[in-house]
């Protein structure tokens, strides 16, 4: 009680220049909540296969010889990445989750056990490369990589990226990349568990509190509710959805009044 007492207390006094408040519980029981795309779909994952649903109806794709699905990127809704780490394999979906491109790392010149993808756009991938422990640029129409950061001495906890920019937690730090190579910023957080990134906002989760980059730094997010156990999240335009493994809470965005 005293611990949620203070995060609550931290959360009021929170510097960020906004607060994000419950708009919507939706019940949901699935293996992995995905999120949402610019059309309004839904992805989530039960049992190895991937759904999208809509108005228009509900998309499925599996393929149970690739293993479990590691991650899913949404970014572009007519290029899905999923990412099969079992056995080295991203695969790329269109808009009704039928197959464009598999892409195995394990037959490249260059062959490399991959632990991340996402999306890069324009026919690229970022990778992160779990033998050089580089984060790498793949084209996969021309079959080139671009070397973006230098050896990170620490275990990759999470990532997540958009086409500029490439986000990388370790555990001790959250590392900031961009396309062009090098790294932009490294901001010290010590035990982050998973990030997302949607247009330039990036946040982060520890013990199922969520953290905020702010100026160059971490700020405590105020969330107008009671404590959630945080399983899956997505930050999306203006909301925030967070899957507790029962619902799906929405929060939309309350800028301050100046």
């Amino acid at each position: 009680m005293k611990r949620i007492a203070f995060i609550l207390l931290l959360c009021l006094q929170s510097a960020a220049s906004q607060s994000y408040v419950k708009t919507n519980q939706s019940p949901l029981s699935v293996s992995q909540f995905i999120g949402y795309d610019s059309y309004d779909s839904m992805y989530t994952i039960t049992d190895m296969v991937l759904r999208k649903e809509n108005t228009s109806g509900e998309f499925l794709f599996t393929d149970f010889q690739l293993g479990n699905i590691t991650s899913v990127d949404i970014i572009n809704p007519f290029n899905v990445v999923v990412f099969y780490a079992d056995t080295n394999t991203a695969i790329l979906l269109d808009n009704k989750l039928s197959l464009i491109e598999q892409i195995n790392f394990n037959l490249l010149a260059d062959v490399a056990n991959i632990s991340s993808v996402s999306n890069a756009g324009g026919n690229k991938l970022w990778l992160f490369n779990a033998d050089s422990q580089q984060l790498e640029l793949y084209n996969y129409r021309n079959n080139t990589k671009n070397i973006i950061s230098l050896p990170i001495a620490e275990i990759l906890t999470d990532q997540t990226s958009d086409f500029n920019y490439n986000y990388i937690l370790t555990p001790t730090a959250i590392k900031i990349y961009t396309v062009f190579g090098g790294l932009v910023k490294s901001i010290p957080f010590q035990g982050g568990q998973k990030i997302i990134t949607h247009k330039g906002r990036v946040l982060v989760v520890k013990e199922d509190v969520v953290y905020e980059i702010i100026e160059d730094s971490l700020k405590l997010l105020s969330i107008k509710t009671t404590q959630i156990s945080i399983q899956d999240l997505q930050v999306f335009e203006d909301f925030l959805y967070i899957y507790d493994r029962k619902n799906v809470h929405s929060f939309v965005v309350q800028k301050a009044k100046k």
